[in-house]
């Protein structure tokens, strides 16, 4: 198990040093995980939002059952029909606890909705600082291989034409050549 285990810290080392390296990499990673997160916590509230509305059509349904058994019961204690109206109590106070139930469903998907939507908030917020991020460390990198390709072009300048320095290969050329020639000239002279 060691043997993972050295291996794992090693490329988590190895990634760790690349990432610090390549910080735009581990941004674009960061705002890959925010987009998600942000898609993910729509998803969340476009779900609360459904299920809401259902709860909200069954506590519409339950009140309007409710109403009906109330008629009902005023309707049998008219007729003084005592069997009935305790059975349709009954069968209210059932569909009143349903009501409490669905209402507090629906209460309990509002107040998460509440949350998930100041969620969605705080990570767009992020996401927007990170964004941010990314283009100034996109503007930075852009300027530093701007000022690195000048100065390196700089350097080359400077290497191969410093004619200051006396190591200058045609400079040198030259001088060979032209001892060259003087010796040519000495041989020549002498020789007549």
């Amino acid at each position: 198990m060691s043997v993972f285990d050295d291996v794992s810290r090693f490329l988590q080392t190895r990634l760790d040093e690349f990432l610090k390296n390549n910080p735009h990499l581990e941004l674009q990673a960061l705002d890959e995980q925010l987009r998600e997160q942000e898609e993910d916590t729509l998803r969340l509230i476009l779900d609360l939002q459904k299920k809401e509305k259902t709860v909200k059509n069954q506590i519409l349904d339950t009140a309007t059952d409710i109403q009906r058994w109330h008629e009902r019961i005023q309707k049998a204690q008219a007729a003084n029909r005592q069997d009935l109206v305790k059975a349709a109590e009954e069968r209210e106070a059932t569909l009143l606890r349903q009501g409490n139930q669905l209402w507090g469903q629906m209460k309990g998907f509002q107040e998460r909705m509440v949350k998930a939507k100041e969620l969605y908030r705080q990570v767009h917020s992020s996401r927007q600082e990170l964004k941010k991020k990314m283009a100034e460390v996109s503007t930075a990198q852009t300027t530093k291989k701007s000022q690195e390709a000048q100065f390196a072009g700089w350097n080359s300048t400077n290497k191969t034409y410093n004619f200051s320095s006396g190591a200058d290969p045609l400079e040198q050329e030259f001088k060979n050549w032209e001892a060259e020639e003087e010796l040519n000239n000495m041989k020549q002279n002498m020789g007549k």
